[in-house]
C-alpha cells in the first residue's frame, strides 16, 4: 500500500500558496513542515494530509525533474530492512540505510533507495518496534 507520494518543486513559497488554496475544499491542509535543519538534502518539505496523517509531499530539498518520491507502508522493521538489502542488490544507490527518523515521529522507521532512474523509493513502518 503505498503511504506518501511527493515531489520536487522550484518555488516552494508559490507552491506552498497554490496547494493550500487548491487542496482547501478537499480538507487537504498543511500538517507537517521539515526544515532544511531537518533534512538531510538542507531543503524545506511540506507534508499536506488530512486526519493527522500528510501523505501528499512538495518539496525544494530535492532536485526538480529528478525529485520524485514514493513510499510504501509495510508492517514492521524487517521488511523496511528486506527491502533496503534487495534494492540495492537490484541495483539501487542508498539514498538512506535503514533506522529511525524521529524528526517525523518517534516510531518513524524507513530506508531509502534511489532508483535506476534517480527516484527516490521507501519502505516505512510507523509502528514501534
Amino acid at each position: 500500500m503505498l503511504d506518501h507520494v511527493g515531489f520536487s518543486v522550484s518555488d516552494i513559497k508559490r507552491s506552498r500558496a497554490f496547494y493550500e488554496a487548491a487542496l482547501k475544499p478537499l480538507g487537504i491542509t498543511i500538517l507537517m513542515e521539515v526544515t532544511p535543519e531537518m533534512t538531510e538534502s538542507g531543503g524545506t518539505a511540506l507534508g499536506f494530509g488530512k486526519n493527522g496523517k500528510p501523505f501528499f509531499w512538495v518539496g525544494d530539498n530535492e532536485q526538480v525533474g529528478q525529485g520524485t518520491h514514493i513510499a510504501f507502508a509495510v508492517d514492521d522493521r524487517a521488511t523496511v530492512d528486506a527491502f533496503h538489502a534487495a534494492a540495492l542488490a537490484a541495483g539501487g544507490k542508498d539514498h538512506g540505510a535503514p533506522g529511525l527518523r524521529p524528526h517525523y515521529h518517534p516510531d518513524y522507521y524507513a530506508a531509502f533507495i534511489l532508483d535506476p532512474d534517480g527516484q527516490n523509493i521507501e519502505a516505512v513502518c510507523h509502528k514501534p518496534a
